[in-house]
């Protein structure tokens, strides 16, 4: 049967040109799995609409041999334009080639392979909270801006595909990323971090309507294609849940730790747990628990409110047995600064207040937790320094 498939697949038309797929040489795989079907082309130069006239014409044509739910159709795409507008709206090719170019996105499925280091990081953490809305993101960017005040070098991987907020976050909304003459991404910088989100690519009204598989392709490529050299730290600002998205990213690249967020009430305490015993089943070392909007700080009298209840991660991480990184309470500040592009902690007038306190001493942890023996910067005394012994 399945040459009789391959016989009818080869003959499906692109509706952008006319020609069939076999003249075109689209099909790059298609083989029975099971009772399945799997078959996969290439979709550069087909818009969204004319690869669901595809889509179309491929249950037709096989409706009469299987099942149609029994067909599954996967596309690949080198081309980022063709995969993430909604309608073809693209702007005229420069006549002149730039140094760089639009960065491009492959649409591929994304594979389980051996773990391998990103090339150009220190030490990669894993920053999961098993539920959303108790303010990942916001802690993953201050966090990464509190190591870089420390002297550290760092990016920050947006993996919340679903809903990208470090755009936002970093005042880069309308950033496009380009790539530089080895096809390497150019991560987005600002004020000091480097940063990659999925957001650059879609406009910010689009759903994201993927399934996971598909997702892990552009992850993967975030970790492997995007030029990381020089970090100290790259930071992977995970989605909720403990999904496939999570386990092909922790599986595929070499992450060396992670560290579990949650709001002190005990329905986001539930969740939080699950993500530290996917971390355990994944050998993944976890760094520890930080209680993220542990209280709220009135600006006006300075009264402290637990809204969310009261010491929930303290109780939490003794049941699980990992360290404890502190407390990050809310100020208002803290929600502006995300909302109007300037992170709480790009701005110095903060510092000494409860958050910007509570933000230096997890990154104190984390430092301490890869390197808990530092050598002082002095040692050695004074014929050390005269003789350049210390360095």
């Amino acid at each position: 049967m399945i040459d009789q498939i391959k016989a009818r697949l080869n003959q499906i038309k692109n509706p952008a040109t006319g020609a069939t797929f076999e003249a075109e040489n689209r099909w790059q795989h298609i083989a029975m799995d099971g009772d399945k079907l799997v078959a996969q082309y290439n979709r550069d130069g087909i818009s969204p609409a004319e690869k669901r006239v595809i889509e179309g014409e491929i249950q037709k044509a096989l409706g009469d041999l299987m099942v149609v739910d029994n067909i599954m159709v996967k596309t690949t795409s080198s081309q980022s334009q063709d995969v993430f507008k909604a309608l073809d709206k693209q702007g005229e090719a420069p006549t002149k080639a730039p140094e760089t170019q639009p960065a491009q996105i492959k649409a591929g499925h994304g594979t389980i392979d051996k773990k391998k280091p990103v090339p150009g990081v220190g030490k990669i953490i894993a920053i999961g909270s098993g539920k959303g809305g108790v303010g990942k993101s916001t802690f993953t960017s201050n966090l990464a801006l509190s190591l870089a005040k420390k002297g550290h070098k760092v990016g920050i991987i947006d993996a919340d595909i679903y809903g990208p907020s470090l755009p936002m976050i970093f005042g880069k909304r309308d950033e496009k990323p380009r790539s530089n003459s080895e096809k390497k991404i150019i991560p987005v910088e600002a004020f000091g971090i480097k940063f990659m989100s999925f957001g650059f690519f879609i406009n910010e009204n689009d759903p994201v309507i993927w399934r996971g598989p598909m997702l892990g392709g552009v992850l993967n490529q975030f970790l492997f294609d995007v030029d990381w050299s020089g970090l100290d730290y790259l930071l992977i600002d995970l989605p909720p849940g403990t999904g496939d998205i999570q386990l092909s990213m922790i599986q595929n690249a070499h992450v060396d730790a992670a560290i579990v967020i949650s709001t002190p009430q005990d329905i986001a305490l539930l969740d939080a747990k699950k993500g530290v015993e996917m971390f355990k089943k994944l050998n993944l070392p976890v760094i520890g628990m930080v209680e993220n909007m542990s209280s709220f700080i009135c600006s006006s009298c300075g009264t402290e409110h637990h809204i969310f209840g009261e010491g929930g991660v303290a109780k939490a991480v003794e049941q699980l047995q990992i360290d404890f990184l502190g407390q990050v309470p809310l100020e208002i500040e803290l929600r502006t600064g995300s909302d109007h592009g300037l992170p709480y902690m790009s701005q110095d007038q903060f510092q000494g207040r409860p958050v910007w306190t509570s933000f230096m001493n997890v990154t104190e942890k984390v430092e301490h937790f890869f390197n808990p023996n530092p050598t002082p910067a002095n040692k050695g005394g004074f014929f050390s320094k005269i003789l350049g012994l210390n360095k």
